[in-house]
């Protein structure tokens, strides 16, 4: 696993020229029409609205692949806050070359900071708690990798990087495990599936099972999965399932995940119910974009 600062530039570089293919495909014929092949200029990025930056070496690297030889400055560093008109970068170079990936890089910057502000709203909010951010597999495809880095760099952590890293059951296996064995048998339904998940796994993958009752969460806490999801519950549920684990003395052995409708105005409120984590799809799949603009520096004669 990465470090939170660290991001993976071959990885970066495959996914920035795929997304300038797609927008300049044949050419800038704007740029190319109006502007001459030597002019060089100098420009800067400026934040428009307060908030947490990231994806600054993912601008940077759009830049390079346009022109090599372009220079850019950066004012700021991903996971600082910035507010409106704050200079947090600066560029020279080729002016076709900067204009025809300006919104490129400006697109980056600015889903990637909305991520990285909204997780870290939510972060300050259970800062005091102990409970940990987590965000979901619900992302933009092919930019998964940004996108929970973004959610790091706002102080949140990454749950399942894909289907092949760790064991989550949810309704649908139990559904589909419950025809497979002949039965709708709950309490034999969670067993056995946790149980048969522990058996066909390595011993150093995580299982994790999701459950929507508090009997559900009974009868998985019998089985010791390493997590269970508690989804969709009111926090009301959610105490009467820590207190059901403290009775059982699997504070420490089994861990309580809280999905589902989780907001900024109620995170709070999960928080304070004993659980140690706290997952969000709208993390990185309802985020607001942050606001750059690119504005080209007037020399003067």
């Amino acid at each position: 696993m990465l470090n939170v600062n660290e991001l993976n530039m071959k990885r970066v570089e495959r996914i920035v020229r795929f997304t300038i293919k797609e927008d300049v495909w044949t050419g800038d014929i704007t740029s190319d029409a109006v502007l001459d092949a030597e002019l060089e200029v100098d420009a800067v990025i400026l934040s428009r609205q307060k908030g947490i930056v990231c994806g600054m070496a993912v601008a940077e690297k759009a830049f390079n692949v346009a022109d090599p030889d372009i220079r850019f400055r950066p004012m700021v560093k991903d996971g600082e806050k910035v507010e409106p008109d704050r200079e947090i970068a600066f560029i020279e170079g080729n002016a076709q070359a900067i204009l025809r990936v300006e919104r490129v890089a400006l697109n980056f910057l600015s889903y990637m900071s909305g991520i990285a502000t909204e997780t870290g709203k939510f972060v300050e909010l259970v800062k005091d708690t102990g409970v940990k951010i987590f965000d979901t597999r619900k992302t933009l495809p092919l930019h998964r990798y940004l996108q929970k880095y973004a959610v790091r760099i706002g102080g949140g952590h990454n749950h399942r990087w894909g289907l092949w890293d760790m064991v989550l059951i949810k309704d649908n296996h139990l559904r589909a495990f419950g025809m497979q064995r002949k039965t709708r048998n709950t309490e034999s339904i969670v067993k056995n599936i946790i149980r048969a998940a522990r058996e066909d796994v390595q011993k150093n993958i995580l299982v994790e099972i999701e459950v929507e009752t508090l009997k559900e969460c009974e009868y998985a806490l019998s089985e010791k999965p390493d997590v269970i999801m508690l989804d969709n519950m009111k926090p009301d549920l959610v105490v009467k399932a820590v207190e059901l684990r403290k009775k059982l003395a699997l504070e420490k052995t089994v861990k309580f995940e809280v999905s589902g409708g989780i907001t900024l105005d109620n995170v709070r409120s999960y928080a304070s119910t004993g659980v140690d984590i706290i997952s969000s799809g709208s993390l990185t799949s309802r985020p607001n974009s942050l606001d750059f603009s690119l504005e080209v520096i007037l020399r003067d004669k």
